[in-house]
């Protein structure tokens, strides 16, 4: 009995909830919000349908389940027709109205979940979806609660039964099974899991296709196991629980990417790349003459994710105004004003539900929308990606590989962000909706000055987001020019250092970086200006609203006061939050029509060439009256009048003069070049070999294959055909070796044999070959032409372009090229007797071969020394003399390949056995000596030496207190207005104010407006710091990588250095300083409100301690993980920007190849890389929220039952109500200064990237001022080299092996020897590119190790192997430092042949040069680089394969004018051509490092056995053939 007393008088309180109104109120939100969702959610689904996948077995839970919802959709619509009957036969009151509301909402809403179920079976659904569980978990709830409500009414007979109740009653079993099926989540529908059911309906992929793609995989980092994410359950979800396999791992030791599980399939790059071109290719083909729109695009692709997320944003901020509406009864009851007995506990319990659900909603929000924001850049990316390998040529000459870097690096990333502000469009009117009903319950008609203040507020933004945008649009134009110019450098960075230029670039960065540094002030500053107006309009918001009542003689309480400050808090966030509303949506703006733009520039036309399935023609390329051309505006074509006809199996040797249109014509015939009219044919698969090499970052073997499965056989074969045996062999690695950034640590004959190699490996129909014999030596391109094109690819249509006169006797057909067109055509005999063009070049060669008349005689030709490398010259002969068919002669190769393929089998089988015997012992070492490393990254926590280079960087740290200070005289302030306002005004109605009402305006409008300068003068103060430490920052670490020796460019993949350049200082300039200044803020408000909890309740200090101490624990736990996750983050964005640089650079390669899906898969890949420890890192941040905001939770419930518990009294209830008011923003307080703190130390990792760059060992001084040379120096240029040792790393092996010899000033020393014997290293070691291991270079007297860089460098001059042009004009390309007058660059141009060529334009010297000189032939730009050393003249001059990409008599004009104009100089010459350097007077032979030969010229051919000597007869056997 005493039992049943004390459950009906604790039962009682939930009777005193039996209000009608309450009760109506959640049976319409519940139901009616319920339904709404549902139908939302339905409708958003079918943006991506499900697999049509078949339903095997419904269980008897399936029925169940209908059948319960059935019955309770069958009791609600039996209450709505007895109300609706009701309602007819009498006229109804306000109450039956009521009634007859929640019957309908009812009796329609379980009428549509009913059909949801039984739709479960058409859906194929295993598992009830999450929002209807979470219907039914709320439903039982409610239905318990009205049970025991009505039962006790029923009890105390304070009402009579009715239908309702009995409905209710008969409910409730069928409510616990739906409780129960809630948690069970299961619906009892079995599917089939046909593999075919889950393939993709977007794309499916042949067997091939999937083999590619798992061979991507492998190329990418990472574990095999999938983010426990994908199948978690609903309180691993909640709890964001499936984060902690991974944090424990992280809290072990340092994360690796090898620990971060992958993405789900839904999750994956991929799937949002097939979505969103689902929607682009929908929208194209609904309206083929429009673009489509990228933000409908993006909408339409996303809207079910959106849709998700607005729902956990409706919810969150519903639970946020929750607080704010009881505040005012709190007040009433702590100043003794009950309404029912246990209303106090009742009210406590309501603000700690409001607050868990707001935490619980808010998370669930942030996760979410942060997934959505990766799918948007993971698919932008991708689409930008695969733009870039289709871009047509004019509109790849309109954006430079810097501005596409910038596209994805910058603007993909801002798009993705703005996920984050996207609801906010539409939330913010709710919210000001939400807080206009609160404030006209607490200051009734005065609200309307709130609204009019509120708009206004946001109204004056308008104007300044304006100008923002304006500013923003400035600002990534110059960031565009800065990226481009740095790519730019970075690729070109060894000829500035040759040149000496290096600093003379670098001052064009710091230029274009002061004008983006321009853009970005004011960028910041105007939006500080922005940051001050919404900072201070919830003050200014107050002040007019409290003003507006006291005018209107509207009596405050300290409840309504408390109540409209509560809600102006809450305000405040989305009114602080527009002005980054405003600046993303700018930033957004602009960036979205900036990839709009690019997206809808010009591709290549599928359809330009034709192509023929092998088995319908014998030809395998036919052009009938092609014209073609690079620029379309012009008039006059580049190619013009082509007609040719090659059958398959043909050779065809394209020559002609430099810039006569040959690589044009390759191109073409890729489908490169647009074409003006006519028609190209083709038949079968096409492999290319551009003439400036395009090598991959990677190992050799990777570059060989390149994406075909690896035929062990087939690519030993290879590496025979190509000459690359004896280089593996010399390679620590073998093919394993990885290749630098664009082949940097290969030599020019390297990277061409291994192109050479790619393609014969791809087995192809037709080779495009564009020049490549002119990077070898004589012997290798012997060997080269016996073995890759005669034998190789004897049964293969060829057509190579070639400088080589000596090779175009075996071809079947040769092109001459002039002017563009072909002038002449056929076999080499007819041709010759013609006495056209080709007899010039003919000539050209025996001009050349003149000066080698060594005096020997037939029989040394035919010595035993070049004959065993004279069986190509064997064949042609036999062919000319005898006219053997061109079938016999495929025949006789063949056969001597089957001869030489069996001493290859035996060499390669000896190289396999070694190769097999090391592979173990090699692979623990093999990665700590390669040249190029993994990324570097540091581990464990921030040093703070990190944080005080970046407070140092910006006048010594001095603005930081003053930052701090204001901030704090902000908060105090602002505190110090509401707690005024709080005790001026009376507790209740009735009681007097404790100080005259005008009185009290001006003070709390003096504190406010007090308060909002401070903010003002604080974001100046930020932004002020931000600039100049950003600035400070860059030119540091732009200083050190200009400073940076070569050996750090070789192993340094340019993906890297720009990824710092542009992310990481990116972050610098607009993120980390408010970064900083939020952190500030943020800890003088978890300050100032646990003072003012103190202050009202200081026994809260015996939780909060503890709270803090735990919350510390937490973060520190989670900061073990999280700091290494972001810093994996920035390492995985390099290779994809690396990847974009390699992929545009070597478009036209992957087009070629048919490899552009390929690329596309890995690209994918990368993204994914890079989205896995992204994903982990922002779902970390969430789980550190959620536990930080429910322990503060705990606080303030400490402070609530506290509050609520004390005799009445005891507390003074004003500022009891006015601690309580501030503690509701304890939960965001406190996790936002965790979480600010840790997203700091996150985005910190930018400056620790930037600092590594910015302490790079740098080279030796450019100047030793005490250490000068004279002005005349060099006088004569005698170069003496002693004992000169060197080797490019510690780890390295040693290159140059004691060298010791002098070249005497004045004179003209050939370098020679086969390739990779050393001779470029000689070069680099005379420029100090390298320094020497041991030894010295002296020149005229002087040690060059004793002189600054600077003054040795710009005293040389050189014509480097691989001839580099700058985005320009000619004359910045001619003389970039201003140095020369017109006339003097225009004497160097007549003199290097171009001077004709260059008046032709219309801009003369101001002609346009494009990105790698793209608009230039390979030739015209070696005669350019001839032009710079012309203009140089200094006394010793290098030439490094200067002319290997020109046509003989090129070669000859070129040598001519160096004997002329460099007759008194010392001229290095390095060469594979022998008549390039046979009139030298020395001749230096290298052979593996070491001098083999050093002598005149005369004297190692009189040696039969010299090297040199075997070089020369090399060259003349392969030459002899013309006649």
């Amino acid at each position: 009995m005493e039992f049943l007393r004390f459950l009906t008088a604790h039962l009682s309180l939930l009777a005193s909830l039996r209000h009608p109104a309450l009760h109506h109120q959640l049976s319409i939100f519940a139901d009616l919000g319920f339904a709404l969702l549902l139908l939302l959610v339905a409708l958003a689904k079918r943006v991506k349908p499900r697999p049509a996948c078949s339903v095997s077995a419904l269980r008897v839970w399936f029925k169940l389940l209908a059948l319960n919802c059935a019955y309770i959709s069958f009791l609600q619509l039996l209450v709505l027709g007895y109300e609706m009957v009701q309602a007819m036969n009498k006229q109804f009151d306000i109450a039956d109205y009521s009634a007859l509301c929640v019957a309908t909402v009812h009796g329609v809403s379980w009428a549509l979940l009913t059909f949801m179920v039984f739709r479960f079976r058409k859906n194929a659904l295993r598992k009830v979806p999450l929002l209807i569980r979470i219907w039914w978990f709320l439903s039982f709830l409610l239905c318990i609660y009205t049970i025991v409500v009505d039962s006790m009414a029923l009890v105390h007979r304070s009402c009579h039964i009715n239908l309702q109740m009995v409905a209710n009653f008969a409910a409730g079993p069928t409510m616990v099974f739906l409780f129960v099926a809630s948690v069970r989540g299961v619906t009892g529908v079995e599917v089939d899991l046909d593999p075919l059911c889950m393939q993709d309906p977007l794309l499916s992929e042949g067997a091939e296709d999937e083999e590619g793609e798992r061979q991507v995989e492998r190329e990418v980092l990472g574990c095999e196991t999938v983010t426990p994410y994908a199948n978690a359950g609903l309180f691993s979800i909640i709890s964001l629980g499936w984060m902690n396999p991974l944090l424990r791992v992280g809290a072990k030791r340092p994360l690796e990417m090898d620990d971060i599980p992958k993405l789900a399939k839904t999750d994956r790059a991929k799937t949002s790349y097939k979505i969103v071109m689902s929607e682009w290719e929908k929208m194209k083909s609904e309206n083929p003459c429009r673009q489509p729109s990228l933000v409908l695009v993006i909408l339409q692709s996303f809207k079910r994710e959106a849709a998700i997320n607005a729902v956990f944003v409706l919810l969150s901020t519903l639970s946020t105004y929750v607080a704010p509406y009881l505040i005012s009864y709190f007040v009433a009851y702590l100043s003794g004003q009950t309404l029912f007995q246990y209303e106090g506990c009742v009210l406590a319990l309501i603000f700690l539900l409001s607050k868990v659900s707001e935490t619980l909603f808010t998370r669930q929000w942030y996760v979410r929308v942060d997934v959505m924001g990766m799918h948007v850049k993971s698919a932008l990316t991708a689409m930008v990606y695969r733009k870039g390998l289709r871009l047509a040529v004019t509109a790849r000459q309109k954006h430079t590989s810097g501005e596409i870097v910038n596209y994805m690096a910058v603007d993909v990333q801002r798009i993705g962000e703005f996920a984050w502000y996207m609801h906010d469009t539409w939330i913010l009117p709710l919210q000001i909706a939400l807080a206009m009903f609160n404030l006209y319950r607490s200051v009734g008609l005065a609200c309307i000055a709130s609204f009019l203040t509120t708009i206004l507020s946001i109204l004056l933004t308008v104007p300044l987001a304006n100008l923002q945008e304006k500013f923003q649009d400035s600002l990534m134009e110059a960031k565009d020019e800065r990226m481009r110019k740095t790519s730019e450098c970075l690729k070109s960075m060894r000829v500035l250092k040759l040149q000496a230029w290096d600093e003379r670039f670098r001052a064009i960065l710091e230029e274009m970086r002061s004008v983006e540094f321009r853009w970005l002030r004011k960028s910041l500053y105007t939006q500080a200006l922005v940051t001050f107006i919404f900072w201070g309009s919830p003050i200014f918001v107050s002040a007019a609203t409290f003003g507006t009542s006291i005018y209107l003689g509207h009596e405050l309480t300290a409840g309504a006061v408390l109540s409209a400050l509560a809600t102006f808090r809450i305000l405040q966030d989305p009114l602080r939050n527009f002005p980054d509303l405003v600046s993303n949506l700018t930033q957004t703006k602009v960036s979205l029509d900036r990839i709009a733009r690019f997206l809808e520039e010009e591709e290549l036309r599928s359809d330009t060439n034709s192509r023929i399935p092998l088995g319908e023609t014998n030809n395998a390329i036919e052009i009938e009256n092609g014209d073609f051309t690079w620029n379309p505006v012009s008039s006059i074509p580049t190619l013009t009048g082509i007609q040719l006809l090659v059958q398959r199996g043909m050779r065809v040797a394209v020559c002609g003069a430099v810039g006569a249109g040959k690589s044009s014509f390759l191109s073409c015939i890729l489908g490169e070049m647009p074409k003006v009219s006519g028609q190209v044919k083709t038949s079968g698969s096409i492999a290319y070999v551009p003439q400036s090499a395009w090598i991959l970052s990677g190992n050799i073997e990777t570059n060989i294959l390149f994406g075909s499965p690896m035929d062990r056989d087939r690519y030993n074969s290879v590496l025979h055909a190509c000459s690359l045996l004896k280089d593996l062999e010399l390679f620590s690695h073998g093919d394993q070796t990885v290749i630098g950034d664009r082949g940097i640590n290969l030599s020019g004959g390297q990277k061409q044999r291994i192109q050479l190699a790619r393609a014969l490996y791809q087995d192809a129909d037709i080779y495009l070959l564009d020049d490549p014999f002119s990077a070898v030596d004589a012997e290798t391109g012997s060997e080269l032409f016996r073995e890759y094109i005669t034998s190789a690819l004897a049964e293969k249509t060829v057509i190579f372009v070639t400088h080589q006169v000596e090779f175009l006797p075996a071809s079947d057909l040769i092109l001459v090229f002039k002017d563009g067109r072909i002038i002449q055509e056929g076999k080499y005999e007819d041709m010759l007797e013609a006495g056209t063009d080709l007899s010039t070049l003919i000539a050209a060669h025996h001009e050349a071969m003149e000066g080698m008349d060594v005096g020997t005689s037939d029989s040394s030709i035919n010595s035993s020394e070049s004959a065993s490398i004279s069986e190509d010259h064997s064949i042609i002969e036999e062919n000319n003399d005898d006219n053997v068919s061109i079938t016999s002669m495929r025949e006789r190769t063949l056969t001597s390949r089957n001869s030489s393929v069996d001493h290859m089998v035996e060499e390669i089988s000896t190289i396999e056995e070694k190769r097999l015997k090391k592979e173990k012992k090699k692979a623990m070492k093999a990665q700590m000596k390669q040249l190029v490393q993994d990324e570097e990254r540091l581990r464990g926590k921030i040093s703070f030496k990190v944080y005080l280079s970046y407070i140092a960087a910006a006048y010594r740290g001095l603005l930081i207190p003053l930052i701090i200070l204001a901030q704090t005289a902000f908060q105090v302030l602002q505190l110090g207005g509401n707690w005024w306002m709080t005790w001026a005004n009376p507790l209740v109605e009735g009681d007097a104010p404790k100080v005259n009402s005008m009185i009290t305006l001006i003070v709390y409008m003096a504190l406010a407006f007090g308060s909002s300068w401070f903010v003002f003068i604080r974001s100046i103060l930020v932004a002020t710091f931000g600039l100049a430490a950003a600035q400070k920052m860059f030119f540091k670490m732009l200083t050190s990588i200009f400073r940076a020796p070569m050996s750090f460019f070789d192993s340094t993949p340019a993906g890297r250095i720009l990824n710092r350049v542009s992310v990481d200082q990116s972050i610098v300039d607009t993120d980390i300083p408010f970064r900083l200044g939020g952190f500030s803020a943020t800890t003088i408000q978890v300050i100032c409100i646990i003072s003012v909890m103190m202050n009202a309740t200081w026994q809260v200090v015996f939780v909060f301690f503890p709270v803090v101490i735990i919350s510390l624990c937490i973060q520190k736990y989670y900061m073990n993980s999280s700091r290494e996750l972001a810093r994996i983050v920035s390492i995985q964005k390099s290779p994809i920007i690396h990847l974009f640089e390699e992929s545009i650079a070597g478009a036209s390669a992957i087009r070629a190849f048919g490899q552009e899906k390929r690329f596309m898969k890995k690209n994918l890949h990368l993204i994914d890389s890079y989205n896995r420890p992204f994903f982990y890192s922002f779902t970390a941040i969430e789980w550190l929220c959620l536990r930080m905001e429910l322990l503060s939770t705990f606080v303030f419930a400490f402070c609530m039952v506290f509050l609520v518990t004390v005799p009445r009294g005891t507390i003074d209830a004003s500022m009891a109500g006015f601690a309580v008011t501030t503690a509701l923003n304890l939960n965001n307080r406190l996790s936002k200064w965790i979480l600010s703190f840790c997203k700091l130390e996150n985005k910190v990792i930018a400056i620790e990237r930037i600092n590594q760059y910015s302490e790079i060992p740098p080279e030796p001084p450019l100047i030793i001022e005490n250490c000068r040379p004279p002005s005349c120096w060099p006088p004569s240029g005698t170069i003496e080299i002693i004992d000169l040792t060197v080797r490019y790393k510690e780890h390295l092996p040693t290159v140059l092996h004691g060298i010791s010899c002098t070249f005497p000033g004045g004179k003209k020393v050939g370098i020679v020897g086969r390739t990779g014997s050393g001779k470029s290293t000689l070069i680099q070691a005379l420029f100090r590119l390298v320094e020497p291991l041991r030894g010295s270079i002296v020149i005229d007297g002087l040690d060059i190790s004793t002189i600054g860089l600077h003054d040795l460098r710009s005293r040389l001059s050189i014509i480097p192997q691989d001839p580099t042009l700058f985005e320009g004009t000619v004359r910045i390309n001619l003389d970039p430092l201003g140095e020369h007058s017109d006339s003097e660059i225009w004497q160097a141009l007549d003199k290097c042949q171009l001077g004709d060529a260059i008046r032709e334009s219309d801009s003369k010297l101001d002609a346009p040069v494009l990105e790698n000189g793209d608009n230039w032939s390979v030739g015209q730009r070696q005669l350019l680089s001839l032009g710079r050393a012309l203009l140089k003249q200094a006394q010793i001059l290098v030439l490094d394969e200067a002319t290997a990409s020109v046509d003989t008599t090129t070669d000859n004009l070129i040598q001519g004018i160096i004997r002329t104009e460099f007759k008194d100089c010392t001229v290095c010459t390095i060469a594979h051509r022998i008549p390039t350097v046979i009139d030298s007077d020395l001749v230096l032979v290298l052979s593996d490092g070491r001098i083999a030969e050093y002598d005149s010229p005369q004297n190692l051919l009189e040696d039969r056995n010299s090297m040199f000597m075997k070089l020369v007869s090399e060259y003349l056997v392969r030459s002899s053939s013309i006649a």
